[in-house]
């Protein structure tokens, strides 16, 4: 898998393999029913707790991108419509901009919280 997590980075280890993980399930280079690692292999993997791991497959299952089929594992999740899938090619754009610009992810999501916000008295 094409993850690497950046000890040295201000944004926390479960973020970038969050990060990581939803930009590959976007952009289609983990497709629908893609079975990921399990939570110790990856984490053995990146040299991370395994908590770390479990952190963002809840992240992204919570999300709509992942799905986890007990025993059977963790996969990449069917149903998302097309409208989920721009609107997350578009997330993963807004983060990357985000980054480059040197906001932390906690001001990122409050802007775009307060977007959805002002959006919600038209």
């Amino acid at each position: 898998m094409l993850i690497s997590v950046d000890q040295d980075s201000s944004v926390p280890p479960y973020e970038q393999v969050r990060g990581q993980l939803a930009e590959l399930i976007g952009d289609g280079r983990l497709p629908v029913g893609s079975r990921l690692p399990t939570v110790r292999q990856l984490a053995a993997d990146l040299r991370l707790a395994a908590n770390t791991v479990a952190r963002a497959y809840r992240e992204l299952e919570g999300a709509g991108l992942l799905e986890t089929r007990g025993r059977n594992g963790t996969f990449v999740a069917p149903g998302r419509d097309d409208a989920v899938d721009r609107l997350h090619r578009v997330a993963v754009e807004y983060a990357a901009e985000a980054r480059r610009l040197g906001v932390a992810p906690d001001r990122a999501v409050a802007l775009v919280r307060a977007a959805l916000d002002a959006t919600r008295h038209d």
